[in-house]
């Protein structure tokens, strides 16, 4: 089930892309699933047909989803396209796992509980040590 939060500052586009994206890494939406219709997921969510149309858009441009005849929009892979990883997506990237580690110092978390939580992650996203 895909959630997003109408009251984030985050836009829209970005948690379902997110969200979308979240599902992939961890296989609970895998290579060859189809992807609820654009109409039905906005529905679903509550959000403009739009917004989930223009997600669907940079997960294929990604390389993750195809739009297939007869059968909608389709994970294609759990990787993006061999171009490697862009300068501005690993400074998101990086951005976020700064923000997320701040917030642990903040809360008192100890270093080594944070690399066991980032540990458990690892291996739970990267199963085949790929």
């Amino acid at each position: 089930m895909i959630t997003i939060s109408l009251h984030s500052p985050v836009p829209l586009h970005d948690q379902l892309v997110e969200a979308l994206r979240g599902k992939i890494a961890d296989g609970s939406i895998a290579v060859g699933d189809e992807l609820p219709p654009v109409r039905q997921l906005a529905a679903d969510l509550g959000i403009n047909l739009n917004t989930v149309a223009r997600a669907y858009r940079e997960l294929t441009d990604a390389g993750l989803l195809a739009s297939v005849r007869g059968r909608g929009t389709v994970v294609i892979s759990d990787t993006e396209k061999p171009a490697g990883v862009s300068a501005e997506d690993r400074k998101r990237i990086e951005s976020a796992i700064a923000a997320a580690l701040a917030n642990a110092k903040i809360a008192g978390m100890s270093q080594r509980t944070i690399e066991s939580m980032l540990e458990r992650q690892i291996k739970r996203l990267w199963k085949f040590g790929t």
